[in-house]
């Protein structure tokens, strides 16, 4: 969503239980699900434990799943997004995907604009999970520097980019929250 401003602060948030359950996922669980690495060139040096998805077919008419991340991830990320929510965005919205992602060490997302109408109209959270000081993220051509512990709104409308020249894998929890009068559909399971 063009939120006028490249990146909002959402402020702190207490992310110690949502934490601990993503950086205690083992390797075969980031590999379950590729559609967005196979999908989308950009997300191909990523992993992701994806909670829900929609694929946005049929906008604004769209189907939101449940996928295996839920089962692993959702007891934490729930209160999490919810207390965001609450926090910042009128109530009655649909999350329509949440996952956590991972940029692995030394692997770059490349400058993009998110284009699918589903983006035009949600906002799009990131709570940073883990990162480095090696971890660029380009909006709009300028740096920003996303700190664990805080939430924050991206403009996807304007191009960005992440670069990891550090040794570890930097991870984000990633939701979209679409505003009740942008959709009318609620998630399926």
């Amino acid at each position: 969503m063009d939120i006028s401003e490249p990146l909002k602060e959402l402020g702190e948030i207490d992310i110690e239980e949502l934490r601990a359950a993503i950086l205690g996922l083992d390797a075969e669980c980031w590999r379950q699900n590729l559609h967005r690495q196979q999908e989308y060139e950009v997300h191909k040096s990523t992993e992701s434990v994806v909670l829900v998805f929609t694929d946005g077919a049929g906008w604004p008419n769209i189907e939101v799943s449940k996928e295996a991340g839920w089962d692993k991830l959702a007891d934490e990320a729930l209160p999490v997004m919810h207390r965001i929510i609450a926090d910042h965005y009128p109530p009655g919205g649909t999350i329509i995907r949440a996952m956590a992602a991972k940029l692995l060490a030394g692997n770059v997302i490349r400058p993009h604009n998110d284009k699918h109408p589903s983006f035009h109209h949600g906002h799009r959270i990131h709570v940073p999970i883990t990162t480095n000081s090696r971890v660029r993220f380009m909006i709009g051509g300028r740096p920003y520097r996303l700190e664990v512990g805080n939430a924050y709104e991206l403009n996807n409308q304007k191009n960005h980019s992440v670069m990891n020249k550090g040794s570890e894998d930097r991870i984000t929890f990633i939701f979209d929250y679409v505003p009740s009068h942008h959709i009318h559909r609620e998630a399926s399971g």
